[in-house]
């Protein structure tokens, strides 16, 4: 890594001045971004000094406290809690106490303790620092509600009081994305259900891609969600009072008597990956408890607004999303290299912004709407910050017309093309082609769908109430003759992510990363000006499960 060192905003403001912008790529008058300045941010948030970025840390309110600088030098209005630019969230972090947790089976008479974490695992509560519940079993085959896919789980069962049994992951044919949405919501459905506690079932076809060991690593993590206004983890009543994750040998016992033995179920699954299987009561019931410690932090997402120009449009919002949070510091100090610097993931990303911020800010033109750009804490802990914001907003949710996300621009290679995740659900496709055509880049369908990359970042908590989204990643065919930009993406991933070799060693590409921020500039004055805010496709699931 290079020596360390903070430079203050003001320092860098005059470095920023002093360097060259980099050439138009057309013949306009238009504004343009300048790579220097991309540069002079990411460096800033890469660097060493900043220790990764980690949720709650001194160093993320350093970066949090530089965006808030670079808003107010470009004059933008604070659109943060009580006139601040900042929208502090408490968060709760939660950590299992050791040889705490138990869970025991007990039928006819017969009580199976499983052990942990060699049979089974579960996480730290965020409600309780000690809690135990004893109930009944259901099956609930995958534990979906989706009438138009023809699931429906929860058909005919009671699960009101019970501990509800439901295999991991979900049927094949399903879409990826709306598959990786369904399975996100089970838990939720659980609750709405009654349900007291749910036990997943690893399956032999899950072990196939992610060993049960693999789950295992991460029952020392602490866990973290963020505190309601009523002081209640998300603002919610608790209703599901315990968890298991059991492999799938000891998961067996649970099946005892049971009208199919789960060993059957499993073979269906592997010899059909379309089946779901029908649910049903189990015989006997299960005790599951365990201790955990509570830890309140806080950290802030950072807000402000470009107000609009028209007399009634101003009061709606075109909302730029990034992630400020990384993943921290290695705890192996013996490493050489132990911090996660996140230059791609996701100082790029905010660097972006930030370079967006000023194009608006300077261009001569004027936007019908408002442009908010919004800073995400804790998106690394589960969308967290975002998902604060969707549920505490600072401007009206309904007044929020689309979701541009910027997370974690591989900015390696000279792209010649984007790939739009949400483009296929909104009116918000059609926008990025034009936009990416002003800038000789062509849009490319997702290559990796089975990734379901549309639930995966922030913009995801913003669908969820109903906002067009798009969140776009640089494509894999590369300008430069010979080579394979998929290849170099792909090698990030495997060497890079979420390492500390992400990091300011890295040949980043100012120049790539100036086009990347005009395209998503595009994209925003588009949306800004258009007589219409952005519409679901009447064909998208989202659409039909958010839009009101």
């Amino acid at each position: 890594m290079k020596p360390s060192h903070i430079l203050l905003p003001v320092t860098l403001s005059l470095l920023v001045a002093a360097c060259g912008a980099s050439e138009p790529e057309s013949q306009t008058t238009e504004i343009r971004a300048e790579e220097s300045n991309i540069r002079a941010h990411l460096e800033f948030l890469a660097d060493d000094d900043l220790k990764g970025r980690e949720t709650g840390s001194n160093e993320h309110e350093i970066a949090s406290n530089y965006i808030v600088s670079e808003f107010k030098q470009l004059g933008l209005e604070p659109a943060g809690d009580d006139g601040t630019y900042y929208q502090r969230i408490p968060f709760r972090k939660s950590t299992l106490k050791e040889n705490s947790a138990r869970m025991t089976f007990e039928n006819n008479g017969e009580v199976v303790e499983f052990e942990f974490p060699k049979q089974f695992i579960t996480g730290p509560s965020h409600y309780e620092e000690k809690d135990e519940i004893t109930a009944p079993l259901v099956f609930v085959g995958y534990g979906m509600e989706a009438p138009e896919f023809g699931l429906d789980d929860y058909n005919a069962l009671d699960v009101e009081g019970k501990i509800v049994v439901m295999l991991t992951g979900r049927p094949e044919f399903l879409p990826s994305e709306e598959g990786a949405h369904l399975a996100n919501i089970k838990s939720d459905i659980a609750r709405e259900k009654g349900a007291v506690g749910i036990i997943t079932l690893h399956t032999p076809v899950r072990e196939k891609t992610r060993k049960y060991e693999t789950s295992v690593y991460y029952t020392k993590t602490p866990r973290m969600t963020w505190l309601g206004p009523n002081g209640l983890p998300k603002g919610e009543e608790q209703q599901l009072k315990g968890s298991a994750y059991i492999d799938d040998e000891p998961a067996q016992k649970l099946f005892a008597n049971a009208p199919t033995e789960l060993s059957t179920i499993f073979e269906k699954i592997e010899e059909d990956p379309d089946f779901s299987p029908k649910g049903f009561e189990l015989e006997g019931q299960v005790t599951l408890a365990r201790e955990s410690r509570h830890e309140e932090i806080s950290s802030p997402n950072v807000a402000a607004v470009l107000p609009g120009s028209d007399k009634t449009l101003k009061d709606e919002y075109v909302v730029y999303t990034a992630h400020s949070d990384h993943i921290g510091v290695i705890k192996d100090m013996s490493r050489e290299d132990n911090i996660n610097n996140g230059a791609m993931d996701n100082a790029s990303g905010v660097s972006i912004m930030l370079e967006t911020a000023r194009l608006f800010v300077e261009s001569e033109q004027e936007f019908d709407r408002s442009i908010m750009f919004l800073s995400v804490t804790a998106e690394e802990k589960g969308l967290l910050g975002a998902d604060y914001f969707a549920n505490n907003p600072t401007v009206p949710l309904e007044n929020i017309v689309a979701n541009v996300n910027l997370d974690m621009p591989v900015l390696l290679y000279d792209f010649a093309d984007v790939i739009a995740f949400g483009a296929s659900h909104s009116t918000l496709g059609d926008t990025v082609s034009k936009a990416a055509q002003q800038f000789d880049t062509k849009q490319s369908p997702d290559p990796m769908p089975e990734q379901a990359i549309f639930t995966r970042s922030d913009h995801y908590t913003l669908v969820k109430k109903g906002i067009p989204a798009v969140f776009l990643m640089t494509g894999f065919t590369s300008r430069t003759e010979g080579e394979d930009g998929g290849e170099v993406w792909g090698e990030f991933f495997a060497e890079h992510y979420h390492k500390p070799s992400d990091g300011l060693n890295l040949d980043i590409n100012y120049e790539a990363g100036a086009r990347f921020t005009n395209i998503n500039f595009a994209i925003g004055k588009e949306i800004a000006n258009a007589d219409k805010r952005p519409q679901w496709l009447e064909d998208s699931f989202f659409g039909k499960q958010f839009n009101d």
